[in-house]
Protein backbone atom coordinates (compact mmCIF):
# COMPACT_ATOMS: atom_id res chain seq x y z
CA UNK A 1 0.00 0.00 0.00
CA UNK A 2 2.59 2.46 0.76
CA UNK A 3 4.06 1.80 -3.02
CA UNK A 4 1.17 2.66 -4.57
CA UNK A 5 0.80 6.02 -2.24
CA UNK A 6 4.47 6.78 -2.99
CA UNK A 7 3.50 6.43 -6.75
CA UNK A 8 0.34 8.51 -6.31
CA UNK A 9 2.92 11.32 -5.09
CA UNK A 10 5.53 11.17 -7.45
CA UNK A 11 2.78 11.07 -10.49
CA UNK A 12 1.06 13.85 -8.59
CA UNK A 13 4.35 15.95 -8.51
CA UNK A 14 5.06 15.10 -12.04
CA UNK A 15 1.82 15.98 -13.22
CA UNK A 16 1.53 19.33 -11.99
CA UNK A 17 5.12 19.78 -13.20
CA UNK A 18 4.28 18.84 -17.03
CA UNK A 19 1.45 21.10 -16.69
CA UNK A 20 3.10 24.01 -15.50
CA UNK A 21 5.83 23.53 -18.17
CA UNK A 22 3.42 22.69 -21.14
CA UNK A 23 0.17 25.25 -20.07
CA UNK A 24 -2.96 24.57 -21.85
CA UNK A 25 -6.33 23.94 -22.03
CA UNK A 26 -6.66 20.61 -21.53
CA UNK A 27 -9.44 19.52 -18.91
CA UNK A 28 -9.85 16.66 -17.01
CA UNK A 29 -8.83 18.73 -13.46
CA UNK A 30 -7.19 17.12 -10.69
CA UNK A 31 -7.44 13.26 -11.05
CA UNK A 32 -7.00 13.79 -15.00
CA UNK A 33 -3.25 15.27 -13.72
CA UNK A 34 -2.62 12.49 -11.18
CA UNK A 35 -3.05 9.52 -13.50
CA UNK A 36 -1.51 11.62 -16.33
CA UNK A 37 1.59 12.09 -14.33
CA UNK A 38 1.41 8.37 -12.80
CA UNK A 39 1.48 6.60 -16.38
CA UNK A 40 4.02 9.44 -17.47
CA UNK A 41 6.05 7.98 -14.49
CA UNK A 42 5.99 4.59 -15.62
CA UNK A 43 6.70 5.50 -19.32
CA UNK A 44 9.37 7.84 -17.83
CA UNK A 45 10.72 5.04 -15.95
CA UNK A 46 10.56 2.16 -18.77
CA UNK A 47 12.09 4.16 -21.06
CA UNK A 48 14.88 5.47 -18.42
CA UNK A 49 15.45 1.77 -17.55
CA UNK A 50 15.97 0.49 -20.85
CA UNK A 51 18.21 4.06 -22.70
CA UNK A 52 19.87 3.67 -19.22
CA UNK A 53 19.60 7.01 -17.83
CA UNK A 54 18.08 5.45 -14.70
CA UNK A 55 14.56 4.56 -13.31
CA UNK A 56 11.79 6.14 -10.81
CA UNK A 57 12.13 4.10 -7.63
CA UNK A 58 12.54 7.22 -5.13
CA UNK A 59 11.74 10.62 -4.69
CA UNK A 60 15.02 12.24 -5.95
CA UNK A 61 15.78 14.85 -8.56
CA UNK A 62 16.41 12.56 -10.85
CA UNK A 63 13.25 10.23 -10.88
CA UNK A 64 11.39 13.58 -10.69
CA UNK A 65 12.78 14.48 -13.76
CA UNK A 66 12.16 11.33 -15.25
CA UNK A 67 8.55 10.86 -14.13
CA UNK A 68 8.12 14.71 -15.40
CA UNK A 69 9.48 14.19 -18.88
CA UNK A 70 7.06 10.73 -19.34
CA UNK A 71 4.08 12.94 -18.22
CA UNK A 72 5.21 15.59 -21.26
CA UNK A 73 5.04 12.71 -23.47
CA UNK A 74 1.95 11.89 -22.89
CA UNK A 75 0.48 15.47 -22.26
CA UNK A 76 1.88 15.99 -25.64
CA UNK A 77 0.80 12.55 -27.29
CA UNK A 78 -3.05 13.60 -25.35
CA UNK A 79 -3.32 16.68 -27.40
CA UNK A 80 -1.98 15.67 -30.59
CA UNK A 81 -5.29 13.34 -30.00
CA UNK A 82 -7.51 15.44 -28.94
CA UNK A 83 -7.25 17.63 -31.68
Amino acid sequence: MNGLVAWMGMGLIAGVLAKFLMPGRDGGGFIMTILLGVLGALLGGWIGTKAGIGTVHDFSLQSIGIATAGSIALLVVRRFMLK
